[in-house]
């Protein structure tokens, strides 16, 4: 029996569901990377770079090569550039929502500036 599709995109999104897999992405999506030029970017070891490179690897989202020592990637489909494009998109209007929510809330119910406010005395 195959895979339902819902389960792969559910597992697709799991691979997508790391910090330095989705920075790693967003880097390869403006170019090709090789794995020096990356390191600085990302803030993490090369050990942990590595293994996020392959987890992305092995989903198929990236390919390497090798040119003498060192290894370069790319992404396997400007597709992927598209969702982050597309995710970033969502973040921004959601994220714009809870601010005028935000706004709303602050002109409704003003603070008391935490300086003024009452102190009740033990007694």
């Amino acid at each position: 029996m195959p895979t339902p599709l819902h389960q792969l995109k559910a597992e697709f999104f799991k691979t997508l569901g790391h910090p330095v897999r989705i920075r790693v992405l967003e880097l390869l999506s403006q170019r090709e990377y090789s794995v020096a030029e990356m390191l600085p970017e990302v803030n993490v070891e090369a050990s942990s770079l590595s293994q996020q490179l392959a987890v992305l690897r092995r989903a198929g989202l990236v390919t390497s090569r090798r040119e003498g020592t060192t290894v370069y990637y790319e992404l396997t489909s400007a597709q992927v550039a598209e969702l982050l494009t597309v995710a970033r998109g969502i973040l921004t209007s959601v994220l714009s929502g809870q601010a005028g929510l935000l706004t709303d809330l602050n002109e409704q119910y003003p603070q008391t500036p935490a300086g003024s406010r009452r102190r009740r005395r033990a007694g």
